[in-house]
């Protein structure tokens, strides 16, 4: 299917081909018709699957066919967008003006952590969409600066993370102010029972679409384990960043001051690393994403707080310095790399009191991961107990097959083996 088959208009049309996308993605198939028909949305997808795209496309096309020809005094908010993290915001944003770049229409981002004077100068002008974190709206609003009176469409992004971190309520808030009379769009990777609660409550005979839900992980991405002991983690995470073909690198600590170690770490041994969390500040973040997307910066080391909602293009190699204790948060944080059918390669370290978390996330991708012994860290005693993926009863095991899970033969995790002779033969987790 091509996106001219999916009635969008030819400015749209031309931009998403500027950008290079000639064919949409799965969700952006399902979803971009049921929008453009004005039907309420609920859909169930994680992020690397084009869901941006799966609303702001539409969205911009319904805004633009309903724009007046002549406007007097300041535009009015017609679109809110609700998303729960600064960095999502901004690449939202980033997004309406790559698919609205020909169309006659205004967007604004607003987030806390920074100085609103610039945001608040821009919304006195008028903009048509809004693109807005919970606490900084809130705070607009009650100072009389924002108004939601005249939301015709509204889209709430990343409704489980929402949960995740504590803002179901502000956002309770936000919808209480929104006219009923409109559209809503409603977007969460997964499905608990407070966020089907909540999407009862402001959906109205929802179109329902569901693309690659959370448990499962890209078939483009190679994943595998290294057992290691926890003091030895910095070595082996050196060791592997000796391989040249490693051109940027993500990598994943469960705490602020566990990133902050591993750049310490990086940095005196001469490779560039810079961490991204909750204790820096907007801009720091916001210049070491960018030092990073620009490969000023080789190692990026971000807490969960940049596991959903960062895209970075062409990114090849994540590492999970720390294996999360929920499972899903993996999948989110793998799904960093091996986006929009690219391959990617994931490595996740563990120690002895992490083979829990290892077993859960095996429980929840119902698939084996290699663990990968050729290399100078390899802790035998950790791995001495293979963990083993759960299955259920009275279902005869599946006997694992060389890649496990339908890994490409040819690449099992091996970036730091040695290139002159053939790695040893894996263990397969189980």
């Amino acid at each position: 299917m091509s996106f001219e088959q999916l009635r969008l208009i030819e400015p749209v049309l031309k931009a998403l081909k500027e950008e290079g996308y000639s064919e949409p993605t799965p969700i952006q198939q399902q979803s971009i018709p049921y929008v453009l028909d004005k039907r309420d949305l609920l859909g169930c997808a994680q992020t690397g699957t084009g869901k941006t795209a799966a609303f702001a496309i539409p969205l911009l096309q319904l805004l633009a066919e309903t724009t007046p020809a002549v406007q007097k005094g300041p535009r009015p908010i017609r679109a809110l967008i609700l998303t729960p993290t600064r960095e999502l915001a901004i690449q939202i944003q980033e997004s309406l003006q790559a698919y609205g770049k020909h169309l006659p229409l205004k967007h604004q981002v607003i987030f806390g952590g920074v100085s609103q004077v610039p945001q608040v100068e821009a919304l006195r002008r008028g903009v048509d969409i809004l693109v807005a974190t919970p606490g900084r709206l809130l705070d607009l609003i009650s100072q009389n600066i924002v108004t939601l009176r005249d939301i015709k469409f509204f889209v709430l992004d990343e409704a489980d993370r929402m949960l995740d971190m504590g803002f179901v309520h502000d956002v309770q808030r936000v919808i209480i102010k929104l006219p009923e009379n409109r559209q809503t769009l409603f977007f969460s990777a997964t499905m608990p029972p407070e966020i089907q609660k909540l999407a009862a409550m402001i959906l109205r005979n929802p179109a329902k679409v569901e693309v690659t839900p959370v448990s499962s992980t890209a078939d483009t991405i190679t994943q595998s384990v290294y057992y290691v002991k926890k003091q030895d983690k910095r070595h082996l995470l050196q060791h592997i960043l000796k391989d040249d073909a490693i051109k940027t690198l993500l990598v994943f600590a469960r705490t602020k001051h566990g990133a902050d170690r591993v750049v310490k770490d990086l940095v005196r041994v001469g490779i560039t690393a810079e961490a991204i969390h909750g204790n820096k500040s907007q801009n720091a973040r916001q210049r070491a994403l960018s030092n990073f997307k620009t490969r000023q910066t080789r190692v990026l080391v971000a807490t969960d707080i940049a596991a959903r909602g960062i895209d970075i293009d062409d990114l090849t190699h994540v590492v999970n310095f720390e294996l999360p204790n929920v499972p899903e948060t993996y999948v989110h944080r793998i799904g960093r790399t091996g986006r929009a059918g690219a391959n990617g390669i994931a490595i996740s370290f563990c120690e002895e009191e992490e083979k829990p978390f290892l077993k859960d996330i095996l429980k929840l991708i119902n698939r084996e991961i290699p663990v990968v012994k050729d290399q100078p860290f390899h802790d035998a005693l950790v791995g001495m107990e293979a963990v083993k993926v759960p299955m259920p009863q009275n279902r005869p095991k599946k006997k694992a097959q060389g890649g496990g899970g339908g890994f490409h033969r040819n690449r099992q995790g091996h970036v730091n083996a040695p290139k002159k002779h053939k790695p040893k033969p894996q263990q397969a987790v189980k």
